[in-house]
């Protein structure tokens, strides 16, 4: 099934007022809109799990005093195995937060990168100028704080495919080092 607004004839015709630059921009304004959407959905429902988190964790500290005063028992180790238990997995979940950041940094750099295209798309004294284009892959490398997202933009500006570029990232992120990298 088609969309009417693309096969009608007008539309197919060409519009001395259409301009692709503006479309464009329009595009990437959604492209932000939705990013930006989707950000502080995410945020929200991470902020509900951080307290649902924090909560649990204090009422297994809770659970582990007390146990401590209980006189030794198999029901006191089985409770405290089970404590034990939800302490670890919870300490996972902590982790997949750490991930969830990491995703969030690089959403919100998205958003800038794509924001920052738009407003020199947008500015016809920019579009054309080799310095303005230069200047904003300067400004975009230079927001990376991840080895692997350095790599990917390095090897798209040295004209790889996309899927050259994610090798590229992976080999980045899987090559040795000697320091920890923090995000």
């Amino acid at each position: 099934m088609t969309d009417d607004n693309f096969s009608s004839p007008q539309v197919l015709q060409s519009d001395l007022g259409w301009n692709q630059v503006q479309e464009t921009v329009l595009l990437l304004n959604l492209a932000v809109a939705q990013i930006t959407g989707t950000l502080n959905e995410g945020d929200e429902s991470v902020n509900a799990l951080t307290g649902s988190l924090t909560s649990m964790m204090g009422d297994i500290s809770t659970l582990q005093a007390t146990l401590k005063d209980v006189e030794q028992s198999a029901a006191q180790e089985s409770m405290q195995g089970s404590c034990d238990a939800i302490s670890a997995q919870m300490n996972k979940a902590v982790v997949a937060f750490q991930f969830y950041d990491k995703l969030t940094q690089r959403l919100n750099h998205l958003n800038g990168s794509l924001m920052g295209l738009a407003a020199l798309m947008d500015a016809p004294e920019r579009l054309h100028n080799p310095d303005a284009w230069r200047g904003l892959q300067q400004q975009i490398k230079s927001r990376y704080t991840v080895d692997e997202d350095s790599a990917i933009f390095d090897a798209i500006l040295q004209g790889k495919s996309v899927d050259e570029a994610l090798r590229a990232a992976a080999e980045a992120q899987h090559s040795p080092k000697d320091d920890v990298e923090l995000f």
